[in-house]
């Protein structure tokens, strides 16, 4: 009998999970294989790793305790990958070569999986004065269009494209053109992006009054409080970002505020860490612990979370110390202070089950509940663990204890980290769980409410056809099989159906016993007014949160939930969105056209590009390019272009991603400035064309909104702003946990 309680479940294991050979030949023949190799390998620095991998495997076992994406992938295998999932990156030094040194760093992390967070406030506001050269400063977006570009070079681990967080103070001079700097669709896609605020900014704001912004002492200009959160708050109502990061409340709730200072967070905004910080994940899976699920007397087995707690607290520990890191510093500062993560995933299916609705006060009060029995069980086992092994290296007693999180705790939790120490510094942190979620068989990721509690999905067979298969919450298949298939109860609820401040209430219910931060989405619906959407942030601050993240459905972000499914089977028509393409088309003899002029900085003949369009159900699809130069040393090249490109068109489907292809291409003997934008080589400059050209002829809905990442042959979903996921193409995204996430495959650049 398969251990998968899902068929999506067994193919997340064996895409992402599975062991194999470079050739594609399984090492891990099933489950229990990777479950093993997993638990032998963490239990291999134990004084007795036979007792240990056993009781590890139990842990893993049936997906109770899931260690983050990059262990279950990357433990007891040679591959050079780092176990950690989160980094923030050394402070960047406000000098060329420092900035430069500090870019290389990141390539290094990303390369081996890691995903960066980065605080650029270190650097000189555009147009401050550079000494010695006669020159102004750029500023520190522009040095982030050299990081988004280096990033869009690295494929993270081999599977997916980094993802990286900037954050920028509220008090920089730089700050209102970093607010607005993703209103341009194509500009850092491979960021998150957050605004570090301040608690005088937000007393500033309350007081309605000014607020000074500047760098190195200097005041640069003095602004209206209120007149900039309205800046921050307008941005994301359009387009959902920035986020906003409460660092003041973060650094005031550091266990280790005497030791370190933290500026950033990584790109989810669950691990803020300090300089080379750098955290490694895992959940407790909440909806497998729950007995007589949807029976009267159906609770949530306590004593057997406090077990699998400890279990898990040992294996994470473990972890620092088998783990592969980028860099050396990263190594050092882990050691240091042995920071681990451990929080939850299926809370909602949890809550369900037991027959509460989410976002509900009961559902608050049970939340806290389990997250301080977590809280409580995983800093008693550090503390045994530091009586065993040794407390991490910088622990201070006193300080420790007088840190909030330990003035919290109960009194035997003290008494046993002022006998022992305390192994680890930080214990709790709830992260993005999308992929691990789906591979637990679609469990609701993390803290989050269930996004849909059935869909549909469309399965590419080896054959090359397409079925159809339905994939079910967890806790809604438990109801299936348990009463049938009949309608779920009423408090079966999903995130659109809450209301923002439900989803505010559940995020500070958990907050309040972790000691690192959580990441979470708070959706709003579309129609929400600005005023009432601002309140969503005023909230989060007022109870207790570390950060706000919201998503507003709209033109610019895409819309929340997906295209139905059963649409792509459907002919098109001229109301429809769906065309098909499945063979090469033939060409027309008449065909709409236009011509572009790009002259090239440095270069003496211009490119002339023309790009004619077929058109099909009242719709312009690209057909086919030819590229011009009066300059014959471009001839090779610029054939071979107009012939790879123009047999891309004529297969059909959605071929927007030609333009992300040529867009990423870099010029090692440099770029050029364009229109006040930096264009990395002469092919990224065709690419932004052939990008005009797709927007203007309505073929995609704005600059920026690729649907795909690789051609699909079989259809081209014109004027919609709902996204195809960039791995499978299904039309499944949804904003989770701050990252567009498929919940058809759990493609996600941000989750473990």
């Amino acid at each position: 009998m398969s251990r998968f309680a899902a068929p999506i479940a067994e193919q997340i294991w064996d895409m992402k999970y599975r062991l194999k050979t470079a050739e594609g030949e399984a090492l891990d023949r099933t489950v229990e294989d990777t479950w093993r190799r997993v638990a032998r390998a963490v239990a291999a620095v134990e004084a007795d790793p036979d007792a240990w991998e056993d009781r590890f495997y139990t842990a893993l076992e049936d997906f109770k305790f899931l260690p983050a994406g990059r262990i279950v992938a990357g433990a007891g295998t040679d591959r050079s990958v780092t176990l950690f999932n989160c980094f923030v990156m050394g402070t960047v030094p406000d000098s060329l070569a420092g900035i430069f040194d500090h870019l290389r760093e990141a390539a290094l992390t990303m390369q081996q999986g890691g995903g960066i967070g980065y605080d650029f406030s270190t650097i000189r506001p555009k147009g401050a004065s550079v000494t010695g050269v006669a020159a102004d400063a750029s500023g520190p977006i522009s040095f982030m269009d050299v990081w988004d570009a280096m990033c869009r070079t690295i494929m993270s681990a081999g599977a997916r494209r980094g993802a990286m967080m900037a954050c920028l103070r509220c008090d920089h001079p730089d700050i209102e053109a970093f607010i607005e700097a993703k209103s341009d669709p194509a500009r850092l896609r491979n960021f998150n992006v957050s605004v570090l605020v301040t608690d005088p900014f937000m007393e500033a704001v309350k007081a309605d009054a000014t607020w000074d912004l500047c760098f190195d002492g200097r005041v640069y200009r003095t602004i209206q409080a209120r007149d900039l959160w309205n800046r921050i708050m307008q941005a994301t109502y359009d387009y959902a970002e920035p986020g906003v990061i409460f660092i003041d409340r973060i650094n005031q709730m550091n266990n280790l505020a005497y030791c370190e200072e933290i500026a950033a967070t990584n790109p989810c905004g669950e691990q803020p860490l300090p300089p080379y910080g750098a955290c490694l994940l895992g959940s407790i899976n909440l909806s497998r612990l729950v007995t007589d699920p949807f029976d009267p007397e159906a609770s949530l087995d306590e004593d057997a979370l406090d077990d699998l707690v400890g279990v898990a607290v040992r294996m994470m520990d473990n972890v620092v110390d088998v783990s592969r890191f980028p860099l050396e510093a990263q190594a050092r500062e882990a050691e240091a202070k042995r920071r681990i993560g451990l929080g939850v995933t299926g809370l909602a299916d949890a809550l369900a089950m037991v027959g509460v609705r989410y976002g509900s006060d009961e559902a608050a009060r049970l939340t806290s509940r389990w997250m301080r029995l977590i809280a409580r069980a995983a800093y008693l086992a550090s503390a045994r663990l530091a009586g065993e092994k040794g407390a991490f290296p910088l622990f201070d007693q006193a300080a420790f204890l007088s840190s909030e999180t330990m003035e919290a705790m109960d009194d035997d939790v003290r008494e046993a980290v002022a006998r022992h120490g305390i192994r680890n510094a930080l214990l709790t942190s709830v992260a993005p769980t999308g992929t691990i979620s789906l591979f637990a068989g679609n469990v609701s990721s993390g803290i989050e409410p269930v996004f849909a509690h059935a869909y549909t999905r469309k399965v590419l067979q080896k054959d090359g056809s397409r079925t159809e298969e339905e994939v079910v919450d967890y806790a809604a298949q438990v109801w299936r099989d348990k009463h049938g298939d009949v309608d779920l109860p009423d408090h079966f609820v999903s995130a659109q159906t809450l209301s923002p401040l439900e989803h505010v209430k559940m995020q500070a219910a958990a907050q309040t016993w972790v000691d690192s931060s959580i990441s979470k989405t708070i959706n709003c619906p579309e129609d929400i007014g600005f005023e009432d959407f601002k309140d969503v942030y005023v909230e989060a601050y007022e109870s207790g949160c570390k950060g706000c993240t919201t998503y507003r459905p709209n033109a610019v972000t895409g819309s929340v939930l997906s295209v139905d499914p059963s649409t792509l089977s459907q002919p098109a028509d001229n109301t429809g969105e769906v065309v098909y393409m499945s063979e090469p088309l033939d060409r027309p003899s008449e065909l709409e056209g236009r011509t572009y002029k790009l002259k090239w900085p440095g270069t003496e003949h211009a490119l002339y590009i023309t790009i004619n369009d077929l058109v099909l159900a009242g719709y312009r699809r690209p057909f086919e390019i030819f590229v011009n130069s009066k300059n014959m040393e471009n001839f090779a090249w610029t054939v071979a272009l107009t012939r790879m490109i123009s047999a891309v068109f004529r297969r059909g489907g959605d071929v927007s991603f030609v333009v992300e292809e040529l867009k990423a291409v870099f010029d090692p003997r440099g770029g050029a400035w364009m229109e006040g934008r930096y264009i990395p080589s002469i092919l990224a400059a065709i690419g932004g064309v052939i990008e005009r050209h797709l927007v203007e002829t309505g073929f995609i809905p704005a600059a920026g909104l690729f649907s795909r990442s690789e051609p699909d042959t079989e259809a081209a979903v014109v004027g919609q702003t709902a996204k195809a996921c960039p791995n499978c193409g299904s039309f499944e995204l949804r904003m989770v946990e701050g990252c567009m996430t498929c919940l058809a495959c759990g493609h996600s650049k941000c989750s473990g």
